[in-house]
C-alpha cells in the first residue's frame, strides 16, 4: 500500500463516511496504484543490466535530475526525457508506451516528435545524435537534456 499524507487520509474519511459503496471502491483504486514512474524506470534498469550511471549518461540526463527521479516521491520528468531513458535502455516500442504510461505519457501517430522516436526504435537505432539529427531536420526539437 502507498503512503498517504494526513491531508490524503482526512479527504478519503471524509468521502468514506458521506457515500461507503462508491467510497470503498475509491479507496481500492487508490491503493491499487500500478508502479510508480521512478519504480519502473529502476525496475527496467535493472533488468537490462545497466547501472544507473551508464543509463543517465546514455540519455544525456544531467545527474542531478535523476537523483531528483530516483528520490522524489511522486516526481515525474518531461515526456522528453522519459523517452530519452527509454533510447538509452533500448526498450522496444512496447515497453517504451509502458515507460511513459507510467509517466502519464503515449507516442501519438498525430505528433511529428513521436513518430520520428517510435520510427527509430523500429529500426533498432538508439544513437541520441542520429535521433537529434532527425528531430533537428523535421522537428526543430532535440531529445538530449544538455
Amino acid at each position: 500500500m502507498i503512503g498517504k499524507s494526513i491531508e490524503e487520509n482526512e479527504v478519503l474519511n471524509n468521502i468514506v463516511q458521506a457515500e461507503p459503496i462508491l467510497n470503498q471502491s475509491l479507496i481500492e483504486v487508490i491503493n491499487d496504484l500500478e508502479e510508480s514512474f521512478s519504480d519502473r524506470l529502476l525496475r527496467f534498469i535493472d533488468e537490462k543490466g545497466m547501472t544507473d550511471v551508464q543509463t543517465y549518461k546514455r540519455a544525456t540526463i544531467d545527474r542531478r535530475l535523476f537523483s531528483k527521479i530516483r528520490n522524489e516521491e511522486g516526481y515525474t520528468p518531461k515526456k522528453k526525457t522519459v523517452i530519452a531513458f527509454t533510447i538509452s535502455l533500448k526498450l522496444n516500442v512496447d515497453v517504451t508506451n509502458e515507460l511513459l504510461s507510467a509517466g502519464g505519457y503515449t507516442l501519438s501517430h498525430s505528433s511529428k516528435f513521436d513518430v520520428i522516436i517510435e520510427y527509430f526504435i523500429k529500426e533498432g537505432s538508439y544513437s541520441i545524435h542520429e535521433i537529434n539529427e532527425a528531430l533537428l531536420t523535421f522537428e526543430k526539437h532535440k531529445l538530449s537534456m544538455h
